[in-house]
Formats: C-alpha cells, sequence, structure tokens
C-alpha cells in the first residue's frame, strides 16, 4: 500500500444525514467529480451503502483505492481498549475498504457498551425501549481509547488517527502519552464559530484540522438544532465578498474556510452542489475579505452536546464551557 496523501484533500464530501438509499450513488458521483476525500462514522448508519458507492468508483477505474481520503470514527459505546479494534473492523468491512486513512475518535463521551448484534449503530441511548430512555455514561479514560487506536496503526488497519470535538485541553493531555500523535481534529467552524485559538494551537502542533458543518446552521435547520433565518449565507458581508470574488455566497465561505489551513467536509446529494462546493478550491479571497468574513464570528455553536444530548437524549453532558 502506497498512500502518498499526508493529510486530508482540502474538500471533502461529509457522509452525515445522507440517506441509505442514496448514499451508493452520491459517494460515487462525487468521486467522478473528482472528491477524493470522504468523511464517514459509524453513528451516521450508512456506511455499508457508502461503500459501494467508493466500490463501484474504484471498480469502474474512476478512481483507485490509494487516490482517496477515507475517514471514519469510533463511536461512543466502543471507547473501552477491547471494544476499539471490533468497531473500526467493522467500518472498514461496510466501506469495503482494507484500510482508513484515519480514524477519529468520535466524541469526548463515553457511553456504555451496546453489542453491535444488539443494535447496530448503537446510538445515544442504551435502551430506546426503556420507559424514559437515556445516555448511558462509562467513565473511561481518553488514555485507554487512543492507546487502543494507536494499535490500529500498527496492526495497519488505519493510516492516521486523531480526535473530534475535542478542546485544546484534551489534546494536550493527549499529547502528553501518545507515542503517535493526533494527525487531524476536526470540530465544527464556519464564520459564525471561526475558533481562531483552537486552529492557531493545532498549527503549532502540526495537527491538522478539518471543519464540519462549514456552512454553519444549513445543516441542522432539518433536525430542528438551527432556523433559517441562522445562515451565515445570507449575510450582507458574505453575500458582498461572493459578489468582489464572483461566486456563490457558499463558495466564499468555503473558500475561506480552506484559505485558512483547514479542510473542510460540506454534505450534499445534489450533483451540482457537489461541484459548485468542489470548486470553492479555486477561489482566492484578500487579505480583507479573510478579515471581513473573519469578523462574523460569533461563538455560535450549533452541534453542542451540552445542550442537544439534554433535550434529546435525557444527560447533560457538556464539553465545552
Amino acid at each position: 500500500m502506497s498512500n502518498t496523501l499526508t493529510q486530508p484533500p482540502a474538500v471533502g464530501l461529509g457522509l452525515w444525514k445522507i440517506a441509505n438509499d442514496q448514499a451508493a450513488q452520491a459517494v460515487e458521483t462525487a468521486i467522478e467529480i473528482g472528491y477524493r476525500h470522504l468523511d464517514s462514522a459509524s453513528d451516521y448508519g450508512n456506511e455499508a451503502f457508502s461503500g459501494e458507492g467508493i466500490k463501484a468508483a474504484i471498480d469502474k477505474k474512476i478512481a483507485s483505492r490509494d487516490e482517496l481520503w477515507v475517514t471514519s470514527k469510533l463511536w461512543n459505546t466502543n471507547h473501552r481498549s477491547e471494544h476499539v479494534r471490533g468497531a473500526c473492523e467493522r467500518s472498514l468491512r461496510d466501506l469495503k475498504v482494507d484500510y482508513l486513512d484515519l480514524y477519529l475518535i468520535h466524541f469526548p463521551i463515553s457511553l456504555k457498551y451496546v453489542d453491535p448484534q444488539c443494535r447496530y449503530p448503537a446510538g445515544w441511548f442504551y435502551n430506546p425501549d426503556a420507559p424514559i430512555p437515556k445516555m448511558e455514561v462509562d467513565s473511561v479514560p481518553i488514555r485507554e481509547t487512543w492507546e487502543a487506536m494507536q494499535e490500529l496503526v500498527a496492526l495497519g488497519l488505519v493510516r492516521n488517527i486523531g480526535v473530534s470535538n475535542f478542546n485544546i485541553s484534551l489534546i494536550r493531555d493527549i499529547l502528553s502519552y501518545a507515542t503517535i500523535r493526533p494527525s487531524v481534529l476536526q470540530v465544527e467552524s464556519h464564520p459564525y464559530l471561526v475558533q481562531p485559538k483552537l486552529l492557531r494551537y493545532c498549527q503549532q502542533e502540526a495537527i491538522h484540522m478539518t471543519a464540519f458543518s462549514p456552512l454553519g446552521a444549513p445543516s441542522y435547520v432539518s433536525i430542528g438544532m438551527a432556523k433559517e433565518a441562522d445562515s451565515v449565507l445570507t449575510e450582507p458581508t458574505v453575500l458582498r465578498i461572493a459578489e468582489e470574488v464572483g461566486c456563490t455566497p457558499a463558495q466564499a465561505v468555503l473558500a475561506w474556510g480552506i484559505q485558512r489551513g483547514t479542510s473542510i467536509i460540506p454534505k450534499t446529494t445534489r450533483p451540482e452542489r457537489l461541484k459548485e462546493n468542489l470548486d470553492a478550491r479555486n477561489f482566492a479571497l484578500s487579505a480583507e475579505q479573510m478579515q471581513r468574513m473573519q469578523s462574523l464570528d460569533q461563538n455560535r455553536r450549533f452541534n453542542d452536546p451540552g445542550v442537544f444530548c439534554e433535550q434529546a437524549f435525557g444527560n447533560f453532558y457538556p464539553i465545552y464551557e
């Protein structure tokens, strides 16, 4: 195996919330359009279908396996060391690949183990059929999980390991004992949630940062976690910058994300939007436009376990102050 990619390509396809009956075609179409970065997770519930799209693209020689960067994530119920390898191997089987380019700890949230023969993906509830279903926390040290992640690299199952939704203090803790450092941090980031200190810290520590939900609110409107009015794409500043650059508002926001040094993983199943998002690589913002975009920062987080875990899963579980 001779993969020459050392970090994720700048623009990827985020597979969160892509319906099972659309996933295979969306992935194959994206690869045909030119995507080489696919961001998945066992919790999304569509890895087996996404894997059909990957296999079809490789079988048709649209791209070789070595040209693709495939990411997946370890779910919260599999943090104990004895469950990490099995979770990874399930994602490998579903995605129909023999290695992952990147495997992330999905959240710094450890939940009680759920046997995949009982329910897969496990989701957030320990027992969805309980009279009052809720999350069941299992206190697993991050060190235990990270050391099991390192073993996956030694076994050749994954090329890189990293974390998602972690803050600086948790990353610093991992760095104090890691024999394999985190390659990537994946977090929510967009002009309403710029996170400049986090990005600067990652750059200082040579940890690549991937921004999920790079367009902000649109990912969350359909699930009641944001309103249409929360969209950064209607901001007068964004509209002006897009007009100045000669691109769409979405491309202006995505170009900002790329240009500040993060990779981005917008989600869509529409071929025209897939192309539009990928073409954001072709636009450059001036330093002044970059600053204007950054000035929109509200520290506005749409994906906050401190909010949605209590509202939806019966357990107050903040991970950000």
